[in-house]
């Protein structure tokens, strides 16, 4: 029978897997270093085509920063091919446009904060 394969590497859960993973257990980065590399590095490697993300990946006053609260010591990736939603371990409490996402690490249901960053038009911006 086929079985349809699945990457349990999600966006969401590859940042657990950084942290957890490759800052706590290998010591390949710093946890700083892991935070800039998918915070305020990727924010501002796009910035000069999609101004908006200068406001992005800081927490600062007039920034627009989604917060995660979680325990370094414990944050995991908890995915895997048999189960790839399994929402990572070690999160407290997720902001996403000042509402909760996860909240005492449970996800919150029915709420969809997000929305979209659009590049300005081409030739606009580019360094």
């Amino acid at each position: 029978m086929y079985r349809r394969l699945q990457w349990p590497g999600r966006a969401e859960r590859l940042d657990a897997r950084i942290l957890g993973h490759y800052a706590r257990d290998r010591g390949a980065l710093s946890l700083m270093d892991a935070l800039a590399k998918m915070t305020t590095l990727p924010a501002r490697r796009v910035e000069g085509v999609v101004p908006e993300m200068a406001r992005k990946g800081r927490v600062q006053v007039g920034a627009d920063a989604d917060l995660a609260v979680f325990y370094p010591e414990t944050v995991l990736n908890l995915a895997d091919y048999d189960a790839p939603s399994t929402p990572s371990g070690g999160f407290v409490s997720v902001l996403v446009g000042r509402t909760p996402v996860v909240r005492d690490g449970a996800l919150v249901k029915g709420v969809l904060p997000g929305r979209a960053i659009r590049r300005t038009p081409a030739g606009e911006g580019l360094r």
